[in-house]
């Protein structure tokens, strides 16, 4: 087992399984093959657009096996693929792209963004350009997703981790030559990397055009699915579905069932553990800057209610938010993570990191610990309301609201 560059990664699996399935969305399927051969020839084009290696590519596609296409073409460019989502307006779409000044633009309407290189949803390279193997490369970062922040203003979060795939070393459960099912939008940091590092793996992803709970169902039934991704508004409405129709589909094949993104009401995680069984259910905690995470199964969570695991890479700590001074254990405060590793995790293009006196990072959540290292969130730092000395989370409120059964989904300010 080696160490490949994402181009030759793809490469690689369509030389040993040419016809097995590599994407499927609604019903269009891509092999392994014609992967490869499309994005050869889609990357030839967007050299000729100006791509380079270094350069940002940003992706503004609806959920398709395009938005796939565009950025393993340019990885194969060794260039960095920077997904936003297709439903931005033209005012903040063009905020992103004078951050990143990207080479070239993919998915928008070239008369919004003068002075930049912009191609149209779906925009198809000429039969001029050769379907054959590149010469090899290494994008210098493998991802570069965009993130609005509590400001509202965008900033680049830069992955520190520079386009090569370790052959066979999975993380996540994620198996190697799987089925992988993401329903999540893949301009959210988490769809776009799991579901990309699958594919590296030789996994078929199927993926939706947009969410639908009975959808989803239906999905991991007919690829038989043994991973898949949600996150908590996403179980709730899998779980709304009448019995009858929920338990229609056979899930069998699921192994492991990953969310994250947002506080998960205890309710509704216990429901999918008694639905599914502990062992199936994982929830992540961490940013996209991916200093420091936490994981927790679900039946060490019924020993842990409500908790979101212990930290497991990197280090994490709860500091009073305004004197940045370590709150004792079971004491509410602001979560602070460090990265352990030699190089650094992300860097920021737009703005800066929170940082405590001593140099630990914020993502702006707030939490406790418990006596057994075991991390409880709370809220937003951002989002936290002070009424007559106490503090209230909105998350709290909504969690309680949200599990009345005539609720389909709420927000408190």
């Amino acid at each position: 087992m080696g160490q490949l560059s994402i181009s030759r990664a793809i490469s690689s699996k369509a030389a040993a399984d040419p016809h097995r399935p590599a994407i499927t969305c609604g019903e269009r399927t891509i092999t392994r093959r014609d992967l490869d051969l499309r994005t050869n020839r889609l990357a030839r084009a967007f050299a000729d657009l100006g791509v380079t290696a270094g350069s940002y590519v940003t992706i503004g596609l609806p959920n398709s096996i395009a938005f796939y296409e565009a950025a393993i073409a340019a990885w194969k460019l060794g260039a960095v693929p920077q997904p936003i989502s297709h439903r931005l307006p033209d005012r903040e779409r063009q905020a992103i792209v004078d951050l990143a000044q990207p080479a070239l633009v993919v998915g928008a309407d070239p008369a919004k963004h003068p002075g930049f290189t912009v191609i149209p949803v779906g925009w198809e390279p000429e039969s001029k350009y050769a379907d054959t193997e590149l010469p090899d490369a290494v994008s210098p970062t493998w991802k570069a997703p965009t993130s609005g922040g509590s400001t509202g203003r965008p900033k680049l979060i830069v992955s520190g981790d520079p386009g090569v795939v370790n052959e066979g070393q999975t993380a996540q459960g994620i198996k190697v030559n799987g089925s992988v099912c993401v329903p999540g939008p893949l301009y959210h940091n988490a769809p776009f990397g799991f579901s990309t590092q699958a594919l590296f793996h030789g996994n078929h992803i199927s993926i939706l055009e947009k969410f639908d709970a009975e959808s989803t169902l239906a999905e991991i039934q007919r690829h038989r699915a043994d991973w898949l991704l949600l996150v908590p508004t996403m179980m709730l409405r899998i779980w709304r579905l009448p019995d009858d129709v929920r338990n229609r589909y056979d899930l069998s094949s699921l192994e492991t069932v990953w969310h994250m993104a947002a506080p998960c009401p205890p309710w509704l995680k216990q429901a999918w553990i008694e639905w599914l069984g502990g062992e199936r259910i994982w929830e992540l905690y961490a940013g996209t800057e991916a200093q420091a995470i936490t994981i927790i199964r679900g039946d060490e969570w019924l020993t842990h209610r409500g908790s979101v695991g212990r930290c497991l890479v990197g280090e994490m700590k709860v500091l009073d938010p305004e004197t940045f001074v370590e709150v004792p254990i079971g004491n509410e405060g602001e979560v602070f993570m460090r990265s352990l590793s030699a190089n650094p995790t992300y860097r920021y293009v737009g703005a800066d990191a929170r940082l405590s006196p001593d140099g630990w990072e914020s993502l702006g959540d707030m939490g406790h610990f418990d006596g057994e290292g075991y991390l409880y969130l709370g809220d937003r730092r951002s989002d936290m309301i002070l009424s007559g000395g106490a503090n209230i989370y909105p998350a709290e409120v909504e969690a309680a609201i949200d599990e009345h059964p005539a609720v389909r989904s709420c927000a408190v300010v």
